[in-house]
């Protein structure tokens, strides 16, 4: 029996993801890391971090918006790790007078966004300030969203924008309307059209992995911490075997 060119690609990714997912598991087992000590300077998320205790302090509130990624999708990561993101943020600010509202660009995601809200007000021992109302899907266009995103920006009293998640060209709009009201936009995504948007147009952007590493830095959990702890381990690994091949074609021994 042959196998197909995407056959080898998907058992590859296979032993990818089960080598990554061993490899945490070690990790975790030998090497428990510190939040904010085994973490390299962050000024975007530092920046947010000093925001949040503004608003709380100010009575103005934190604006989460999660994109437009599907759940059963390439894109589903980036997702999920705003949603992580999203219920440690939403956790620290429950006792605010202006609660965190979260924006989403998709049914499920407005679904999974209400659930960590709810989850995230119990771990805060709030869970009688949880309105279903703080969980928004704002549009189910790209340009819809936006706007419905943007109306939350204006209209309620927001000090601070975290956005994370899949955007296209309908980012600009968030950012710039969020430039109009003087608040601080934090933003990551893992789409290249919207990464050009965001390093023009938001004060603080997250580039590259910066985005998957935002659960790390906001305390989401030490599955974060060591989540990057493995991916610095992989590079080594890549970067061992790539000079291995390259000396190995040099001396002609393969």
């Amino acid at each position: 029996m042959s196998v197909t060119g995407s056959g080898v690609s998907d058992i590859l990714g296979l032993i990818f993801v089960a080598l990554f997912g061993l490899l945490m598991v070690v990790s975790r087992v030998l090497k428990q890391p510190r939040p904010g000590r085994d973490l390299r300077p962050l000024p975007a998320l530092n920046r947010l971090r000093q925001a949040i205790n503004l608003t709380v302090e100010s009575g103005r509130r934190l604006h989460v918006s999660l994109g437009r990624g599907e759940i059963i999708h390439p894109r589903t990561a980036v997702a999920f790790v705003g949603l992580s993101a999203m219920q440690k943020l939403v956790e620290d600010t429950a006792v605010s007078d202006r609660p965190t509202i979260v924006t989403a660009g998709t049914g499920p995601l407005g679904i999974l966004a209400r659930s960590s809200l709810r989850s995230a007000y119990a771990a805060a021992n709030q869970a009688g300030r949880y309105r279903a109302t703080y969980g928004r899907v704002t549009g189910l266009t790209p340009f819809s969203y936006a706007a419905g995103a943007l109306s939350v920006v204006r209209d309620e009293t927001v000090a601070a924008n975290f956005l994370v998640g899949s955007f296209g060209a309908e980012v600009a709009l968030m950012t710039d309307g969020s430039q109009d009201d003087d608040t601080l936009t934090v933003a990551g995504t893992d789409n290249v059209v919207a990464q050009a948007i965001l390093c023009a147009s938001a004060d603080e952007p997250l580039i590259g992995e910066e985005v998957f590493a935002s659960g790390a830095y906001v305390g989401a959990g030490m599955l974060h911490g060591t989540s990057l702890l493995t991916q610095d381990i992989f590079r080594w690994l890549l970067i061992a075997a790539m000079v291995g091949g390259a000396l190995i074609k040099m001396l002609g021994v393969w």
